[in-house]
């Protein structure tokens, strides 16, 4: 599969080094509003071609999947400029800015009959499933309560400090914890409680998320964009408890009774980075003729969206271009 990349920043540098070492995966093209970068960031990593629009990436037509890596407030215009030129595309999350921006990109992708999906790495690793079966067989019992959270020392980072790059903690850090509460509770949620510290320019600089669901389990959520944090998640039962170390990419699983002994530990399956699994799961849906991952359908990815407005609602939190 050839494909293309839109952006050069850190992020894309992981998908480059990561799709560099997937055989069935061709490090074809790449895309900067700077063609200067982007024939730098094809001879490190590459590529064959390199455009300095994105334009002239989507009306390549060799290209067969498209990833978004620039900030989110560019993911709505990017991927849109995608699917309009009929191109497979995988988002980098958070998938928008909001749900509304969201919403529209799930129609569009529909109505022209094109593959979107959001690259949340963590829905597609080894280690998500290798939970759920754990929950699933009982080994803790019913499950009453989930904490997870993810911080970094990130607080000069532009694209995290900016409002017009719909920054803050919640969209780059917190949606984290929030994916990993999603991930393994089941039911809906009745009750979304949150409170954030905000930055002089009106940004999220750390949050807490409360989310209580139909089935009485209790989610207790955190993100800080000033600080390493240990960055895990606990899912708590009535016979036990699973900590996973690593809230964005699982490094252990350990599982503890109720005397708080360890009785199992589940080991994680060696890997490039972890992005290659979005990857492949985007090929198998494309060779399927599907216009989505089951990983993480858009459905998923709405839900996830909706919450986030809700969050930011309670706070009072708006991005320039929402405005």
């Amino acid at each position: 599969m050839k494909m293309g990349i839109m952006a050069t920043g850190w992020i894309a540098d992981v998908m480059a080094r990561t799709i560099a070492e997937m055989p069935e995966v061709e490090s074809y093209a790449v895309a900067s509003r700077s063609e200067e970068k982007a024939k730098a960031f094809a001879e490190k990593y590459g590529f064959q071609k390199a455009y300095g629009s994105y334009e002239e990436l989507v009306k390549d037509e060799e290209v067969e999947l498209i990833y978004v890596a620039t900030p989110h407030s560019h993911h709505y215009e990017c991927a849109k400029l995608c699917l309009e030129h009929g191109k497979p595309v995988l988002v980098e999350k958070a998938f928008t800015v909001n749900a509304k921006q969201a919403r529209e990109l799930v129609e569009l992708a529909r109505e022209k009959k094109v593959f979107l999906a959001e690259a949340f790495w963590t829905r597609y690793m080894p280690s998500r499933k290798m939970i759920v079966d754990l929950i699933d067989s009982g080994i803790i019992g019913e499950v009453t309560s989930v904490m997870s959270n993810f911080g970094a020392a990130l607080e000069n980072r532009e694209r995290l400090v900016k409002p017009e790059l719909a920054g803050g903690a919640l969209l780059d850090l917190g949606v984290y914890p929030i994916n990993f509460a999603l991930m393994y509770v089941k039911g809906a949620i009745k009750n979304v409680s949150a409170v954030s510290i905000q930055t002089e320019a009106g940004v999220d600089m750390t949050n807490s998320v409360t989310l209580t669901f139909e089935n009485n389990v209790l989610a207790l959520l955190h993100s800080d964009m000033r600080a390493q944090m240990m960055g895990g998640g606990v899912i708590y039962g009535r016979e036990g408890y699973i900590a996973v170390k690593g809230a964005i990419n699982p490094e252990e699983i350990l599982v503890f009774n109720r005397d708080r002994q360890g009785i199992k530990k589940v080991e994680i399956p060696k890997q490039i980075t972890g992005y290659e699994y979005e990857v492949k799961a985007c090929m198998e849906a494309l060779k399927a003729g599907k216009l989505e991952c089951e990983e993480m359908p858009h459905s998923e990815t709405l839900k996830l969206m909706e919450l986030l407005d809700e969050i930011r609602k309670q706070w009072g939190m708006k991005y320039p271009c929402e405005e």
